[in-house]
This record gives structure tokens, C-alpha cells and sequence, in this order.
């Protein structure tokens, strides 16, 4: 929670048409704002890549971004990541 001080970290709430993982929200309008995603490799996902796809296409279609864009961000300041997840396996995208 080093961040604490230069973004307001949310979780698990309703933006868009669904509930995002993680946002950080920048006190400082000029910088960048993040929405994580996480998602755990499923057994019909062929690779950690499929997984990370799923994320991102999550984050797209449920919109998570309208909160940030409603409060005066810009498309090009919100930086959305997906966190893919197989056991001991990580792939960040």
C-alpha cells in the first residue's frame, strides 16, 4: 500500500457493467490511472495468453474505465493490465 498516498485504491467496485478487480485513481489528475484485472487459467483456456485475452476483453466489455472517464480521465490516461494466473505461473499484460 506504498501508493496510498498518490492514488485512492478501490476494489471489487461497480463501474460500467460490472465490478472490477483493482482500480488506482491518480490524486494528481495529470498521471496515469490503472484497472487490474486477475483471472485464473480455466481448464478450456489453452494458454496463460487465452487467460490474459479474457482479462482485457473483461475489462473492455464490461466498460470498467466509464467511473474514470465520468470523473474527467481521459481514454489514453487509464492503463488497463490483466494478471493471468496457472499455480506458480504469472503472465502480466
Amino acid at each position: 500500500m506504498d501508493l496510498q498516498g498518490e492514488y485512492v485504491i478501490t476494489s471489487n467496485r461497480e463501474s460500467g457493467f460490472g465490478r472490477y478487480d483493482v482500480m488506482l485513481e491518480p490524486k494528481d489528475r495529470a498521471k496515469d490511472a490503472y484497472i487490474l484485472e486477475f483471472k485464473v487459467k480455466k481448464a478450456k483456456e489453452k494458454t496463460l495468453g487465452d487467460t490474459l485475452a479474457n482479462a482485457h476483453a473483461q475489462i473492455e466489455e464490461k466498460k470498467y474505465a466509464a467511473s474514470l472517464m465520468e470523473r474527467g480521465f481521459r481514454e489514453e490516461q487509464i492503463r488497463k493490465y490483466g494478471l493471468a494466473f496457472d499455480g506458480k505461473q504469472v503472465l502480466i499484460g
